[in-house]
């Protein structure tokens, strides 16, 4: 992918506590970023996960994370977290991740996280809610693959 197919990016700057010994960002904060990008994602569409959550009774349960380590980031860089959905299927959500540093076009790190929807009562998969997709499709600069196969249950 390229940053022209991402309608959105958080930026955030590396801090002291996110490095390890090596001086560079420690794997596990990516997955970090990857979820305050999410979070600042539904802002940007505008979606109301919270609304939709309480009245629903529905939530997202992740079900796969992936991060590929490219380039290290380091202590004080400047971040850029380029968020889109990938794939939307029945009941589950792909966002796909690409980490820059802001003025640059070096990926440093990239990623997918699954989400799907689930009835928090039954345990069962649901829709997706169907404001989220139209939100999704109106909002994103490449289209995302749409998937009729039911999601993985979840734990």
């Amino acid at each position: 992918m390229s940053k022209q197919d991402f309608c959105f990016h958080y930026a955030t700057r590396v801090r002291y506590s996110e490095i390890d010994a090596q001086g560079i960002v420690f794997n596990s904060h990516y997955l970090t970023f990857f979820d305050i990008a999410i979070v600042e994602y539904m802002r940007h569409l505008p979606y109301d996960y919270a609304a939709g959550v309480e009245k629903s009774g529905n939530d997202f349960h992740t079900v796969k994370a992936v991060v590929e380590f490219k380039n290290p980031a380091r202590f004080d860089d400047q971040l850029e977290v380029w968020t889109r959905t990938s794939d939307l299927g029945r009941s589950s959500i792909t966002f796909a991740f690409e980490i820059y540093r802001k003025d640059e076009d070096v990926l440093l790190t990239d990623g997918q996280v699954v989400w799907v929807n689930v009835d928090q009562a039954t345990a069962k998969t649901v829709p997706l809610p169907e404001a989220l997709v139209e939100r999704v499709f109106s909002t994103e600069t490449v289209a995302p693959r749409r998937s009729s196969q039911p999601a993985a249950p979840s734990a």
